[in-house]
Formats: C-alpha cells, structure tokens, sequence
C-alpha cells in the first residue's frame, strides 16, 4: 500500500495558519527553514487515535507499557534489533528531558560532557545549565566521529578523576551523518576503556534516508551500559505531544531504576498514545515521508549547485536537516541578529539570508566548534517552497556580488 508523499499535502497557506514556534517567530513574508518540525500532516492514524481520545474525553494519566512495546516491535521490524525490554525502560517528558536525567545518573556537579562538535545546540545548555562542563571532541573533515579526537577527549574528560560521560546524537544533528555500526562499536570500546557512559540521542532514528541503516548504540558490542532516548517526535512530527522513552542497557538497568519517579509524570498522556501509535501503525506514513524526504534531499543538491555554486551541500544520510558550508560565500562577518532569544542568535550566513532573501535558517555557530560560516536547513517541506527558498537565496547572493 502506498501513501500520498506528505511533503506535498499542505499548501503554504493552510501551513501560515499554524501557531507553531516555527511559523510564529518571523513575519509571513519569511520562508522557515530553521526549526525541526515538517511541513506534514498528521499520519492518519495518529490523527483518528487523538479524535477519539478526544470524542469520549479520554485525556487522564499513561497507564501501562505499551508505548515500550510499539518502539521494541518497531525496533525489530525496522532494525531488526530484539534489545528492547519494557523492563528497563522508563517514560520521559521529552528526549532532552530524559538526557539530563540520565546524565544525573552517570554523573555529578562538575563533571565533564563530551560532545561531537558541531551539534544540537541544546545539548551545551541543558549540560551547562545543570553543572557540568561540556567538552568537544569535533566531527572530522568528512563529519564523522573523529577516533583519535574522541579518546583524546575522553582522556582528559577523566583526567581530574570525576565521572564523564559521552552525549552522542545517532543520526547527527546538524549534519545529517548516520554512524555505522562499525563506528559506534569502536566508540564502545573507547568508552569502556576510559570508564566513560555513553548517552545517545536517538530521536532521529526513524529517519535514515536510502543508501544507510540505522545501528541502536545499545545494539552494538560494549553498548550494554549505555543509555538510549527514543521518541517518535521527529519521524511523525509530534514535538507538541510530549513524549519520549528512555532505554538502558542490561547493565545500566540498576542505574535506571534510580531515577526519580516524578520525571515519568511529566510526559502527555496525549503525547504518549500518538507515539504509541505512530511506532505501531505509522510504517506505511512513515516510508512515504522517507521516499519524500529522498527526493527533496537530491532536489537540494540540485537548487544548490544551480542557484548557490559557492556553497558546499553536504548530502544528508539521515534527519531532514541539511549542514550547508557557506564559507566560500564570505559572509562571515554579518552582524549578529539583535531579533527575539527565542529565534536563537543569528549570524554570519543565516543573518544575510534572513534579511535579504527572506528564508529563516539555523545559524551554524549555534552549534560549536565548526559550525561558523554554515547554516542548517529544514529540507522536510514542500518541493515548491524548497524551489522558492533557494531561488531566493542565490538571487540575494548575486545581488551582493
């Protein structure tokens, strides 16, 4: 059976009605590229679960394992990975939330962070803001885990004698890399030899694009006292339907079970039923989305070196998020954005592009150590507004020339 391509089922005007963060933030004439969220309707089964929860006010508290159980189906189907057990899984608000949370386990005030630089940006906020010190370990030339970098910084992360622990994006954000299985098993064996925890962000993990495969880091040899954050708001656009789970490994379950019971209460009974169902009946949704995000991801590479010669399109293995090298441009030096905080400082290429082709990105310093003179894009839209975004962006670097 076949679904519609969501990319393509909303117009731009049925999406400017939203009252989301990310059609909210700019003034109508601005083109959102930046925030995570796609320009998608519901999977329909996720819509017709919410309608009639909502028609018999079923909208109390989350009962039961069975949202553990649809990610372990889904893990096995998709994956064809068999390590989830509801046992040693606990329910989160959101996968931020739970990282914090596991780290708290792993970790005390002061401890070191590692991160793979550049990188989500909230990963240096919600570490710094719980008093631990982030320290990078950057991606290499070709964005991958660097190995030498990443046990150099192991080493010093364990120097003072405190606790580390390593928070890992799988897939990356922003750069769209998929680690292999191979790179997460050598990750491991670092870890292990260092006595550093590993925390990985697996939100994305629905989304791997063809060519790739997805490897749970509690899937590969010495993952086993790792922890995981899984949640279905990426793969089916659910960000405001607070849920997520976090998993550990066999020998992280004791460390699990010492997390405090009022966390689990913080997640959306709402939230909760659409990812139950969106991991349980959302495949069919879900490959559509792929194929889209498939093709939108070649049509950006296309409109790049049509419109952007000068940039450096990074092609994305997994997300919707494209990491696009601006350098070549020379537009380093824009200003810094004085807009509203909760858009994020803008500078450099997302500065220019915001205010002259009128196409909101995310600023690529935001995200650490590499990310100055790059922008992420959200290609998960459209091929129309993806045409008129770019279109634009080459008409406003021309103009300056």
């Amino acid at each position: 059976m076949n679904a519609k391509n969501p990319l393509e089922e909303l117009t731009l005007a049925q999406l400017r009605q939203r009252k989301s963060l990310k059609w909210r933030a700019h003034p109508e004439d601005v083109l959102p590229l930046w925030l995570a969220e796609m320009d998608v309707p519901l999977a329909p089964a996720v819509a017709e679960v919410l309608h009639e929860a909502i028609a018999i006010g079923d909208t109390g508290y989350p009962a039961g394992h069975a949202f553990a159980d649809a990610v372990r189906d889904f893990a096995l189907r998709r994956w064809q990975w068999d390590g989830i057990d509801p046992r040693r899984v606990k329910l989160v608000p959101d996968v931020m939330t739970g990282a914090v949370q596991m780290l708290r386990l792993v970790t005390d005030p002061g401890d070191v962070v590692v991160v793979n630089s550049p990188v989500y940006a909230p990963f240096y906020a919600y570490v710094t803001h719980d008093d631990r010190q982030v320290l990078e370990a950057p991606l290499g030339a070709d964005l991958r885990i660097d190995l030498g970098t990443l046990e150099d910084a192991f080493r010093r992360a364990r120097s003072g004698g405190g606790n580390a622990a390593f928070l890992m994006s799988n897939p990356h954000n922003p750069t769209g890399t998929v680690h292999t299985a191979a790179e997460l098993t050598a990750v491991a064996e670092l870890a292990r030899r260092y006595g550093v925890r590993v925390v990985a962000d697996e939100i994305h993990a629905p989304l791997v694009l063809p060519g790739s495969s997805f490897a749970p880091y509690l899937s590969v040899p010495g993952g086993e006292d790792a922890f995981s954050l899984m949640s279905a708001t990426k793969g089916w656009n659910l960000a405001g339907l607070k849920a997520a789970l976090a998993v550990a490994g066999p020998e992280a379950a004791a460390d699990l079970r010492r997390m405090p019971e009022e966390v689990g209460h913080g997640a959306s009974y709402l939230g909760v039923m659409s990812h139950t169902t969106a991991f349980e009946h959302g495949d069919v949704w879900l490959d559509a989305l792929l194929a889209g995000l498939d093709a939108n991801r070649s049509l950006l590479g296309e409109l790049v070196a049509e419109h952007l010669p000068g940039v450096r399109y990074h092609v994305p293995e997994g997300t919707y998020l494209a990491w696009l090298d601006c350098r070549g441009l020379g537009l380093e030096a824009e200003a810094a954005s004085t807009g509203p905080a909760v858009v994020t400082e803008l500078a450099g290429p997302a500065r220019f592009f915001l205010a002259e082709a009128r196409v909101a990105l995310s600023s690529g310093h935001v995200f650490g150590t590499g990310g100055a003179g790059h922008v992420r894009l959200n290609y998960a839209t459209s091929r129309a507004v993806l045409t008129e975004a770019l279109t634009r962006m080459g008409a406003a670097v021309r103009a300056r020339a």
